[in-house]
């Protein structure tokens, strides 16, 4: 059966996540470098095969001060941990549009499974005669199985910072070649 690969088009593409803030708000951030490479069965989604690989040191939220303390040991630690992975392990097919993708998420050395939902969007030709596949995904992790543990007391009792972390991407793969297999 003939393997299709696909690749990142990082310039359409967002890798994004949300944290409770002094528990009234949430703050966003994202990386600016990350690359995704997926091999599927044809254009069968639904067999995928997912790799992606995040670079800690491109995270932003927008605050080059606290973008600083999130690169420090008391986060990410980015120079002992500089990448974040993900693997899937099973797609798995809701209906038409929608999909879980079981993986694992690897964050300061640590591997953990997570499960990620994936809304897709469906593929197109673009203007150039390339193909492409686009697709939401959202899913929720909690930090502390990362190690990922510093916070703060509020003098009100709660906590500085949450302990789920949102994550919200948009994401285009851009179809490369069939392979034999």
């Amino acid at each position: 059966m003939a393997k299709t690969k696909w690749s990142l088009d990082l310039k359409h593409s967002e890798l994004g996540f949300k944290i409770r803030h002094l528990m009234i708000a949430n703050v966003s951030g994202f990386f600016k470098n990350f690359k995704i490479e997926a091999e599927t069965d044809h254009e069968d989604f639904s067999t995928a095969k997912i790799h992606l690989n995040a670079d800690m040191k491109s995270i932003s939220t927008n605050n080059e001060q606290r973008d600083a303390h999130l690169l420090n040991s008391d986060f990410f630690s980015v120079d002992e941990h500089p990448e974040m992975l993900f693997d899937s392990t099973l797609v798995e097919k809701l209906d038409d549009e929608n999909f879980d993708i079981h993986g694992t998420l690897t964050l300061r050395s640590v591997t953990h499974p997570v499960i990620l939902h994936v809304e897709y969007s469906g593929i197109t030709k673009d203007p150039w005669g390339g193909t492409r596949a686009g697709f939401t995904v959202t899913g929720k992790i909690k930090r502390s199985q990362w190690g990922v543990n510093f916070n703060g007391i509020l003098e009100t009792g709660g906590a500085i910072l949450g302990e789920e972390v949102k994550i919200i991407s948009e994401i285009q793969l851009v179809k490369e070649v069939l392979v034999a297999a």
